[in-house]
């Protein structure tokens, strides 16, 4: 009887694709995560589907002694059923959050709102320097406040963990050298969470008779903006006009992923 070649049978050709296909996605995965972090940017949104693709390069590598070790003992295939199964439906729960996250981008002020303050929140200094997601919310800032030119402009953010400045620091500069008045910024440099953030910053406005009760615009990224918003009027803002700035197309989904655990953070935490 002529022996049947595995890898060409149905079957084995059907695991020599499982193989390939994990093989392939951990690469972009793993990828992603070196790609970001060599810029400097390093967050759960990162690390995490660098994590999985390491995962998934490995179960690649050692499907056979992994698919041994899972028909030895029925307690362990049933363990890897729960698994995937689980991991299938976190899957399903992420995709409903982005698709839900994009009804949630931000708002344009209506004209003839008497805005006394404008509130832009940090989102990172690698290497002391603004990070891209943090640019084009100063970018968005800036147009907030020359559409303003009356409303006193809040840069919020403290210091980013191993670096010697602080994120209002850099924020304030960054808006200086684009013609915003230095007057006119208040620099909040302690927070340390978005939470943190709104508070401080309804705490310096107060200090400078701008009251928390009046419309005020919030500057940050897209898809932090319905977060933000609850967060701020939890804060004691009364009037938040949430104004999303564009996440790079590079990081927009590693920043959705964070922004997903963060949520579910931040409402265990009773934040908003």
């Amino acid at each position: 009887m002529q022996a049947v070649d595995k890898t060409t049978s149905p079957p084995g050709r059907l695991i020599a694709w499982k193989r390939a296909l994990l093989a392939l996605v951990g690469a972009i995965l793993l990828g992603d995560a070196v790609g970001l972090m060599s810029l400097g940017l390093f967050n759960f949104g990162i690390v995490l589907p660098g994590s999985i693709g390491i995962a998934f390069l490995l179960l690649a590598l050692c499907w056979n002694r992994v698919a041994r070790w899972r028909v030895a003992d029925r307690r362990r295939q049933l363990l890897w059923r729960a698994t995937w199964t689980g991991f299938a439906v976190w899957l399903v729960t992420v995709g409903l959050y982005f698709h839900g996250i994009r009804s949630g981008m931000g708002v344009t002020v209506p004209e003839g709102i008497p805005i006394e303050a404008i509130i832009v929140l940090g989102s990172g200094t690698p290497n002391c320097q603004a990070s891209p997601a943090l640019t084009a919310r100063l970018d968005q800032g800036l147009v907030q406040a020359r559409r303003w030119p009356a409303a006193k402009v809040v840069v919020s953010g403290g210091q980013d963990f191993g670096q010697h400045c602080t994120e209002a620091d850099i924020m304030a500069d960054y808006l200086i050298a684009r013609g915003v008045a230095a007057d006119r910024l208040i620099r909040e440099g302690r927070s340390t969470s978005t939470e943190e953030n709104l508070l401080f910053s309804r705490s310096l406005l107060e200090a400078r008779h701008v009251d928390a009760a009046g419309p005020i615009v919030l500057v940050t990224s897209d898809f932090h903006v319905r977060r933000a918003v609850g967060i701020a009027r939890k804060a004691g803002f009364s009037e938040v006009f949430g104004v999303g700035a564009s996440t790079p197309l590079y990081l927009r989904f590693n920043a959705w992923l964070r922004e997903y655990f963060a949520s579910i953070s931040s409402w265990v935490l009773r934040e908003y």
